[in-house]
């Protein structure tokens, strides 16, 4: 049996929040979960379509033996309770549009220097698309995936949009939605590595990423994925 990372008393703590929480919501299912490597470095880039996403993929990397470091929003860190949990747990908060942005970006290539499992939501936000499928995303997470050598996975999840919907305000817990995680190969980037970073290299590896993870998602949800990605560009 894989050995499982050890995440400290504040990791416990989220755990035993969230494991109820989420079983009583839905159901959770896993396709290729083997792929996410027990130690070590990893990237995994997710599309983002509910604000009760970051619950189920947190049980998800967990049930995978490893400890989810999140790039999240800076405000959070100043909800009750919440803020004490993500701190705790050593989560990475994301400060937009201010002189700390990139302080974001720096603790998330320290924490995959040391090892860590961390996990993105490249498009910055939940999706704005009506059907859910991912909107364009910001160029961070190709900084990140070229400037290491661990395994950068693309990894759709589809579900948590029925369970809550933010932009149509529906909560409809019943019946049980079911949450799948679909985990792809790593994504080969060889032939971007050591190449100068502009903006237009780092967009195409941005897309390259998305591309995979909305190629996934069409396989859970078993329909078609639309061309390109919702939304006006963002750097």
């Amino acid at each position: 049996m894989a050995k499982r990372e050890k995440g400290g008393f504040w990791v416990g703590v989220a755990a035993a929040i969230v494991y109820p929480m989420s079983f009583v919501l839905g159901r959770h299912r896993m396709v290729h979960g083997e792929r996410i490597p027990r130690e070590g470095a990893a990237l995994l880039v997710m599309n983002h379509i509910s604000h009760l996403d970051p619950c189920y993929d947190a049980m998800f990397v967990h049930k995978n033996y490893r400890v989810p470091r999140f790039l999240g929003k800076h405000s959070l860190w100043n909800v009750p309770i919440m803020g004490a949990i993500l701190k705790g747990a050593k989560q990475i908060p994301v400060y937009r549009g201010t002189t700390d942005a990139q302080q974001s970006l720096r603790a998330a290539h320290e924490a995959l220097a040391e090892g860590k499992c961390v996990v993105i939501y490249p498009e910055g936000t939940i999706t704005k698309d009506p059907d859910g499928w991912p909107a364009n995303s910001r160029t961070g997470v190709a900084r990140l995936a070229l400037q290491h050598d661990g395994p950068v996975i693309p990894v759709a999840r589809w579900g948590t949009l029925d369970l809550y919907n933010h932009y149509q305000k529906k909560f409809r817990p019943f019946p049980r939605k079911t949450i799948t995680h679909f985990v792809g190969e790593p994504v080969d980037l060889s032939a971007y590595r050591g190449r100068e970073e502009t903006l237009p290299l780092l967009r195409e590896v941005t897309d390259l990423l998305m591309g995979a993870v909305k190629e996934h998602l069409a396989e859970v949800r078993r329909e078609p994925a639309p061309e390109g990605f919702y939304g006006p560009r963002k750097a």
